[in-house]
């Protein structure tokens, strides 16, 4: 019985994530083969083309990014965290181009055995710039000085260590990326449970995108491990132009994915006159409990405000004169549920009100319909809510 529940929860959580895993497997398969035919390329030409060519494309990529980033920032801390990690890469890069057509660059040698003490401490700090993005993201306002300190620290002292001491701290250097990834890692699962306390829908929110995200550095930080055991240039070559697809990719993605925190805070900002009590003044008896969940059910029956795919929490307070932290307790009290959840059964009962009253109507038209932002998304939540995806129930 125990088994048949693991492999149902297995099941669900592989298609609810099948595009990721997807996406994961394709950029495997793509490294692990540059990585192995790349070592087939004569040498002479990553010198005189293929070294070149990418250090252009990650500081015109970095370049251009940082600019976009900057003059669509529209105030995000995060995305101005993304901009600066864009520009250091673009300058790194620049640097080292001008270095390497103009004169000899002794603290980069791309055909050495292993890193040399500056890559080491340059490769590090680069990956750390990348962590920042997704850190912010997950816990805004996490980043500060005391915490950025706590951070670099430790990568400062192994290299500086590394470079004195009579025995070789790489494994350890190449390991503390991942440190980094893995406390950054751990608060997904809250920041997405965050998010389906807050909203109706996850599309265009930073739940499945982080995955990615986090998945492309995982691959970074290993491919950075693995040229800490020795520098050829297929290894440096992969790096590179993985690199110039993660900028390029994260760039666009994070020009057109919404912030949950920022939008949760700039509807209460602009709602602050509105009579909201403060925790003190939340409702606790079991009568006023009993009054609200009446008022929130009519409300939600007679007005319909699920149809709406952007409809959110703080759209509760409607009916609900409760702050965001009460009315979310309110419906984990209430309804043994998340938000999400709570307005995913409402949907999935207009649907099924919907097909049977209209049984040749397309199954995108219903999802529109019922507030669903798109047909997969209907499918996903209707199969998750009844066993059976739309069409078998119709």
């Amino acid at each position: 019985m125990a088994k048949n529940g693991h492999m149902e929860t297995m099941s669900k959580w592989v298609h609810e994530y099948k595009s990721e895993l997807v996406f994961m497997l394709v950029v495997t398969v793509i490294v692990g083969a540059s990585t192995y035919l790349s070592q087939f390329i004569p040498d002479k030409w990553f010198d005189v083309v293929i070294t070149p060519a990418t250090n252009v494309s990650t500081f015109t990529v970095g370049f251009l990014g940082a600019w976009v980033i900057f003059r669509h920032s529209e105030g995000l801390l995060i995305r101005r965290l993304w901009g600066y990690a864009l520009l250091a890469w673009a300058i790194c890069d620049l640097a080292y181009l001008v270095c390497y057509l103009i004169a000899p660059l002794q603290v980069m040698n791309m055909g050495a055995a292993q890193l040399t003490t500056y890559e080491l401490l340059l490769g590090n700090l680069l990956g750390w710039m990348l962590v920042l993005y997704p850190t912010e993201t997950i816990r805004p306002g996490w980043l500060k000085p005391k915490t950025i300190a706590w951070q670099l620290l430790p990568i400062i002292a192994l290299v500086a260590l590394d470079y004195v001491a009579p025995f070789t701290l790489r494994p350890v250097i190449a390991l503390y990326p991942f440190v980094l990834l893995f406390i950054t890692l751990s608060h997904i699962r809250s920041y997405r449970i965050w998010c389906e306390n807050n909203y109706s829908s996850m599309e265009h929110i930073d739940v499945q995108w982080i995955i990615r995200y986090c998945f492309m550095l995982i691959l970074v930080a290993a491919n950075y491990a693995y040229m800490c055991t020795g520098h050829g240039h297929n290894r440096a070559f992969t790096q590179q132009w993985f690199i110039v697809f993660m900028l390029g990719y994260s760039t666009e993605q994070i020009l057109f994915r919404r912030n949950p925190w920022e939008m949760v805070h700039s509807t209460e900002d602009s709602s602050s006159e509105t009579d909201v009590p403060e925790p003190d003044d939340a409702p606790t008896s079991d009568e006023a409990a009993m009054t609200n969940r009446q008022a929130l059910e009519q409300w939600m029956e007679h007005d319909k405000p699920y149809l709406n795919p952007d409809f959110r929490l703080i759209d509760l307070q409607q009916v609900l004169p409760m702050n965001r932290t009460y009315l979310s307790q309110f419906i984990h009290t209430e309804y043994n549920c998340s938000f999400y959840q709570f307005v995913g059964h409402y949907r999935v009962e207009e649907a099924k009100r919907m097909m049977r009253e209209h049984p040749d109507m397309k199954i995108a038209t219903v999802a529109t319909r019922c507030g669903f932002s798109s047909p997969v998304v209907f499918t996903r939540i209707f199969s998750a809510f009844t066993g059976k995806t739309p069409s078998e129930w119709n």
